[in-house]
């Protein structure tokens, strides 16, 4: 498989789950990648999500069906495969195995293809842009492309797509860029304190919490610095996301850090 290879329009086999639920107004800014770990072929793997006692489904699902995938959640509902990432994400299952090896994800190139159309199509209605994501950034506020591991805990705290999924390559393929993750916005402030390497959410105490509290407080918000970071401290963290046009999901990541100083007070 080489880089700029022609990308064809994906057939979308519609195998409609009744497991979803609105997104609530949550901007889409991740697209992730899934092993079903089971299914082998879309239909399969829409048999399971058509089952409303199984209480999980995904957008997609791609397998070695050359220009085919099964849709089972449209667009504009929120899939349940990632746990809390769901409302910000657009999501596939490959119908394949954690555990493959490099050797093995070649041994199918249908399945590569069909994901990097499937990529470049998800990249086109949302405007994400086809780049990779770390793990802080797919945790934090970043836009682009990740794995369901990326999502830690957060995501439900799973391992897939695997070490041996060739990831880059798939980007590649889609016309995006592999290895180039999204980068905090430029300093329009000057220098602020590296960011501490942990995402403040879900009640986080220390790593850096009082630091970005007082930082908000000398901004104009009303919020305590307590070193806790509550629901005060995330209801103040999604309005200013808002506010700055950032991806909204009242937690802390590199980006949201960087514009905590960097960004106009306005």
């Amino acid at each position: 498989m080489k880089e700029g290879r022609e990308i064809m329009a994906l057939k979308r086999v519609a195998i409609p789950s009744p497991n979803y639920s609105s997104r609530g107004g949550a901007r889409v800014r991740l697209i992730v990648l899934h092993t079903a770990e089971g299914a082998t072929t879309y239909q399969s793997l829409g048999s399971y999500f058509a089952n409303p006692s199984s209480q999980v489904s995904s957008h997609v699902g791609i397998d070695d069906t050359a220009g085919t995938v099964g849709e089972y959640v449209r667009r504009d509902g929120k899939a349940w495969t990632a746990s809390n990432a769901n409302p910000v994400a657009v999501q596939a299952e490959l119908c394949a195995f954690a555990k493959w090896d490099s050797a093995e994800w070649h041994r199918h190139p249908n399945m590569l293809s069909n994901a990097a159309a499937w990529l470049a199509e998800e990249s086109h209605a949302f405007g994400i842009p086809l780049v990779r994501l770390s793990a802080a950034q797919a945790q934090g506020s970043g836009v682009g492309v990740c794995q369901h591991v990326d999502l830690g805990s957060w995501g439900g705290g799973h391992t897939d797509c695997g070490v041996g999924f060739p990831i880059d390559e798939v980007i590649a393929m889609a016309g995006g860029q592999p290895g180039a993750p999204t980068t905090p916005p430029p300093s329009t402030g000057g220098a602020y304190p590296p960011f501490p390497g942990t995402l403040l959410r879900n009640y986080t105490a220390g790593h850096g919490t009082a630091t970005w509290q007082q930082q908000m407080r000398n901004r104009g918000w009303t919020i305590d610095v307590d070193d806790k970071y509550g629901s005060q401290s995330e209801r103040v963290c999604y309005q200013f996301q808002q506010e700055k046009g950032l991806g909204y999901d009242g937690i802390v990541g590199p980006e949201t850090w960087a514009a905590t100083w960097t960004a106009p007070v306005t």
